[in-house]
């Protein structure tokens, strides 16, 4: 277990209380007070998970989630709410902003560490959910064969390019960063030796390969990339 699991509360005794026993469960952990700048680390930072205050200072935690999951950076990121509110609106509002779970406070901290455990193995099951076979335009993936066929005919790639052309297209239209395609293809992430540069230069192999499919890969400036289904 090392997901990176961001907490946005503004009460500081909570916080370190939850930062605590994040981390003696062996998450790592990324702490805010205020929802002003939320957003913007969130998509820094990339976490696995964010618990998120609702009554937040700077930016309430129903604005921080709408900003979040407009972005495309930090929309597949899970949320959960902590709320001092009772009330049902706030619930079904901030669930209908895209939050994936809610705990109200005062909550037992056996209570929140099981959410996240639930929500965390929620999130793990839809990525490793992809489909094996994939079929966009003239592209046909197949994960388990190991394959891809262009206009019918069998594509040659490189290991690296298939597993960036599968990862691309699994994940529909949402972007991924450079580093999430490092993570993918070479399994490693961009603190180690290769650089994230490496992927722009693979990814401008793979286009040429794909001919007048690979406009489909479309180039998010200063972020990543992501593959045009339609």
């Amino acid at each position: 277990m090392n997901e990176k699991i961001m907490v946005v509360e503004d009460e500081k005794d909570i916080a370190r209380m939850i930062d605590y026993n994040l981390k003696k469960e062996g998450y790592r952990t990324v702490v805010l007070h205020d929802g002003s700048f939320a957003a913007v680390t969130a998509a820094k930072e990339r976490p696995d998970l964010l618990l998120l205050d609702l009554m937040l200072p700077g930016l309430d935690g129903l604005e921080v989630c709408r900003r979040l999951k407009m972005d495309v950076k930090t929309a597949a990121i899970p949320i959960i709410m902590l709320t001092a509110k009772g009330e049902e609106a706030d619930k079904i509002l901030g669930l209908g902003l895209g939050a994936d779970d809610y705990v109200t406070k005062p909550f037992s901290l056996k209570e929140l560490l099981a959410r996240v455990k639930a929500v965390l193995r929620r999130a793990g099951r839809a990525e490793k959910a992809a489909p094996e076979k994939i079929k966009c335009g003239a592209i046909e993936l197949d994960a388990a064969k190991v394959e891809v066929r262009l206009k019918g005919a069998p594509l040659e790639l490189t290991a690296k390019e298939f597993e960036l052309l599968k990862a691309l297209m699994a994940c529909g239209d949402r972007v991924l960063s450079r580093e999430e395609l490092l993570e993918k293809a070479w399994d490693m992430n961009a603190s180690m030796d290769i650089e994230t540069r490496t992927v722009d230069v693979h990814i401008g192999t793979l286009r040429k390969k794909l001919g007048s499919e690979g406009k489909r890969i479309v180039t998010v400036k200063n972020y990543g990339y992501r593959f045009e289904a339609q």
